[in-house]
């Protein structure tokens, strides 16, 4: 797709009924819950026949109620972005937008995500994953570094470590949210990210935050971050880290759409951190910034993410009941 071009929807009917899931029970519910009624406001002003669906209310029974062509869905976290959705719409015979159940688990879970890109040669930071507090004497060697659930997002969890003594106190935190931490060495630079879409690259987006590093915080509610578009680097620099995120998304098995986010070394490096499967839609969120200065307006965005799914879609008889 020309990413300076949309696509034509004006017979949104043949897209039939979609279902926009949202919310869940996970973390980042409330993220989720903003992302999802962005979606589900932009098909109604586009005449797409839609509901919104909270996942945290009997999902099952309202996708048979409703009876949908297709779900795009709006979940973040675990339970909605980690393949589980994904799998309970794959029994029902329902298309969905994004990657399917592999790819979502693999993405979402940091350290495998790590392991396929090293196979193959990725750059990625230096990481050690830990299970309990004995583990955490292999990690000094990687300070400064941050500790984080290795399957958590929004970076709920996530803690700077700069002293051995702190390890523990980071683990524990991280601790709560999964039982698989993972210790991931420190690299001083800009972080960047790109969004993709139909296999092509939108522009990097770069992220400049004033404290310690891109936090939740900074993430949905400081106004001091900045989110810097056309990004600076070169045009060959900017190039050479979207054919990183194009591999990294392909070698996931990742599908649709997504966003790779990066950081830049001292001697200009691209080093990968994580694929979201699901990004987020909010008016803070960097997926539809990068799309708007390739020349896509949110609502055509939202409409070609969705076709890319929906194309002769149909409920599944078997299903009604």
């Amino acid at each position: 797709m020309n990413n300076n071009q949309t696509r034509d929807y004006s017979d949104v009917k043949k897209l039939g009924k979609v279902a926009v899931i949202a919310g869940g029970n996970s973390t980042e519910r409330a993220v989720s819950l903003v992302s999802g009624e962005s979606i589900y406001k932009a098909l109604q002003r586009k005449g797409v026949e839609c509901r919104f669906i909270d996942a945290a209310e009997q999902l099952a029974e309202q996708l048979v109620a409703y009876r949908p062509s297709c779900v795009f869905i709006a979940l973040h976290g675990a339970g909605g972005e980690d393949g589980s959705v994904q799998g309970l719409l794959d029994c029902m015979g329902i298309s969905y937008t994004g990657s399917d159940v592999l790819s979502s688990a693999l993405a979402m879970d940091k350290y495998r995500s790590k392991l396929l890109w090293q196979s193959v040669g990725l750059p990625t930071p230096a990481f050690q994953v830990i299970s309990s507090p004995d583990d955490l004497e292999h990690c000094h060697s990687l300070l400064p570094a941050f500790v984080k659930p290795s399957q958590e997002g929004s970076s709920l969890g996530v803690t700077r470590v700069d002293k051995e003594q702190d390890l523990i106190k980071a683990w524990e935190t991280a601790r709560r949210y999964n039982h698989f931490v993972l210790v991931e060495a420190f690299i001083d630079g800009p972080e960047f990210t790109v969004g993709i879409i139909d296999g092509e690259p939108l522009p990097a987006v770069r992220i400049d935050v004033p404290g310690m590093f891109y936090d939740y915080d900074a993430k949905y509610h400081s106004n001091d971050t900045r989110y810097i578009v056309p990004c600076g680097l070169s045009k060959a620099q900017e190039q050479e880290m979207q054919a990183i995120a194009l591999t990294a998304f392909e070698v996931l098995n990742c599908s649709g759409w997504g966003r790779v986010d990066f950081i830049q070394d001292e001697q200009g490096r691209f080093w990968l951190l994580e694929v979201n499967t699901i990004p987020g839609m909010t008016k803070r969120s960097l997926f539809p910034m990068a799309a708007k200065q390739a020349g896509i307006e949110f609502d055509d965005l939202v409409l070609n993410i969705l076709r890319s799914c929906c194309t002769d879609a149909v409920f599944p008889k078997e299903v009604e009941t």
